[in-house]
């Protein structure tokens, strides 16, 4: 991939693709090491996949509402690339049991946060048996900073304009909680100096 297709964002954020690989380095911490012979899909994975380039796995996916022009370019990287926006279609295009582990990083908080409850169970539904959810997100405390990087064009006005709620870990568990993730299954933290927030939910 040239370096100008390499643009993490719709709009422009001097910082973008670093903290990408910020949030990916943290996802793939969190993902245990007999996972990485399966297969992982990572929701929202952007133009260009930062963390599926980056994270070591055998079978790769992503798809994001942005279609990707260069789909060749994924595959011949091992990434299976479709266009699919989760917010608007039912369910997302892959079978029950499928995937070892599944990624949405920075994704959650462009939800509406009455359609998270049926992002999650549909991702249960296509989780394996012991299969885990990583997912990432700004924390409330992070609204003011990321506004203000905005203004200086260190993160992307356009994709901060389209964050729709900032969550708590609290939060976030409640929301697993009403899932068939069981709470005892669920672990979450902060990083970044609490600027987010990950959680890690695993299928029974």
């Amino acid at each position: 991939m040239s370096p100008h297709n390499q643009n993490v964002t719709r709009g422009y954020g001097l910082l973008e693709k670093f903290l990408a690989k910020k949030r990916g380095k943290m996802a793939d911490s969190l993902i245990p090491l007999d996972y990485r012979t399966g297969r992982i899909l990572d929701i929202g994975c952007g133009s260009f996949p930062v963390f599926l380039i980056d994270v070591n796995f055998a079978e790769k996916y992503g798809l994001d509402k942005v279609d990707n022009k260069q789909k060749d370019v994924l595959l011949n990287r091992g990434i299976s690339f479709l266009e699919y926006d989760i917010e608007h279609q039912n369910n997302l295009p892959y079978q029950n049991n499928f995937f070892d582990a599944v990624s949405i990083l920075a994704v959650f908080e462009h939800i509406e946060p009455k359609k998270t409850l049926a992002v999650l169970n549909e991702i249960y539904r296509i989780l394996k048996p012991g299969g885990i959810c990583v997912l990432t997100t700004p924390s409330v405390w992070a609204i003011l900073p990321l506004k203000i990087m905005a203004k200086c064009g260190l993160v992307s006005s356009t994709e901060l304009a389209e964050h729709k709620y900032a969550y708590k870990p609290l939060e976030l568990a409640a929301i697993f909680e009403k899932t068939p993730f069981a709470k005892e299954n669920l672990q979450s933290g902060y990083f970044e100096l609490g600027m987010n927030i990950w959680v890690i939910a695993k299928k029974s």
